[in-house]
């Protein structure tokens, strides 16, 4: 087995990690601290072709595949997670589920522009009492003549609300099942559809400078040729994308805890203490080591699983290990980044005071750790 990337997915690496450390490491701390989504950097990421990544070019991408697009997520969240999290969400939960689902008609409307990046799309799935459950899912949809009538809410939904925000798509029950079950399916609500309302953003601990609302719907009516893929299999689908969505997540785990080290092999080579530069101390090189070996390992941890979902082999088990290793290795390595930073590491204006509020959120969202070691064990038989 060799992890040892392409010529084309090198090139795009470094070309990604260029852009990062020129255009978007000099300017985000000051987004993140105004609390502000970064517009021009975004663009600046659909002109370069980022949202289109792992699509075809028929279809408005780049021709590339998902490898491509968690290598790009790596090297932005390297630099910061809430420009990653923009691009992750806005693929792989964003646009993902109009790629694998929609008809030919969605894909001919709304690809284009998603894959551009001159549009975004959100991912309706969390509710405030469902949370992991997302089987409890209380939205509703009702079919009335030719249009879907939508009430209901959903919570912490990522690119929901921006100034280039397209369409969110809506879980929702449209029915029971034979066997007495919620019939969920999955439905396309533009922006500025009537009844649908973006509330305030959150007041966020990390990822500051990316987009979260609250959503809700009030008799919110869009025709009925918006439903996306079967009726009654919207929840299959999203677990499907979020199988996918997992392994663009641990990349982006890779990436910040892989920042960490960047970080702090910066620090120590310039900051004294006892007459020595402090990266003499083996004190802090063993613990720099171990940051190291972390993100070496969660990276492996990835690679693995989207080598196996290229090849179109199971791979639900290594994108929950990849989650999990993952987010883990994010947040140990924030956690000793600030302390060798020490009194530094508590201030804003470094970026390993906004790594470590950016880490935390990868041990919840997409699936808390307790979710994926559930999913692990299930995949062992247990």
């Amino acid at each position: 087995m060799d992890f040892r990337l392409s010529e084309e997915h090198e090139t795009l690496r470094k070309t990604v990690e260029r852009f990062a450390r020129e255009e978007i490491a000099p300017v985000i701390g000051g987004f993140y601290e105004r609390e502000e989504f970064p517009y021009e950097i975004v663009a600046k990421m659909g002109r370069m072709g980022l949202f289109g990544l792992p699509y075809p070019e028929a279809d408005g991408g780049m021709g590339g595949d998902y490898l491509a697009l968690c290598l790009a997520i790596e090297e932005l969240a390297r630099v910061d997670s809430s420009v990653a999290v923009t691009l992750e969400a806005g693929v792989s939960l964003g646009s993902m589920p109009i790629f694998r689902f929609g008809t030919n008609e969605q894909r001919r409307r709304w690809l284009p522009s998603l894959a551009g990046g001159t549009a975004l799309a959100g991912f309706g799935l969390t509710e405030a009492g469902g949370g992991s459950d997302a089987a409890a899912t209380r939205t509703t949809a009702r079919l009335d003549g030719d249009e879907w009538i939508i009430n209901g809410s959903k919570s912490f939904i990522t690119n929901s609300g921006t100034d280039i925000t397209a369409l969110v798509t809506v879980t929702a029950v449209t029915g029971t099942t034979a066997d007495g079950r919620k019939e969920i399916s999955t439905i396309i609500v533009p922006s500025g559809t009537q009844g649908f309302t973006v509330s305030g953003k959150y007041s966020k601990v990390g990822w500051n400078a990316s987009d979260t609302h609250e959503l809700s719907f009030v008799d919110c009516r869009v025709p009925a040729e918006n439903l996306l893929g079967e009726r009654g299999r919207g929840y299959a689908q999203f677990l499907g994308i979020l199988d996918e969505g997992r392994i663009a997540i641990a990349a982006l785990g890779v990436g910040l805890a892989q920042g960490c080290v960047d970080q702090c092999l910066r620090y120590v080579a310039e900051r004294e203490a006892f007459g020595n530069k402090i990266g003499a101390y083996q004190a802090i090189q063993f613990k720099i080591a171990d940051m190291e070996v972390r993100a070496h390992t969660a990276r492996l941890a990835y690679y693995h699983a989207a080598t196996r979902m290229l090849a179109g082999e199971p791979f639900k088990k290594e994108s929950s290990i990849a989650k999990l290793v993952s987010s883990n290795a994010a947040m140990d390595n924030a956690r000793d980044a600030t302390q060798i930073f020490g009194g530094y590491g508590f201030m804003n204006e470094y970026p390993v005071g906004r790594f470590y509020r950016d880490a935390k959120i990868l041990e919840i969202g997409e699936g808390t750790s307790e979710v994926q070691r559930m999913l692990i064990a299930r995949q062992l038989g247990l």
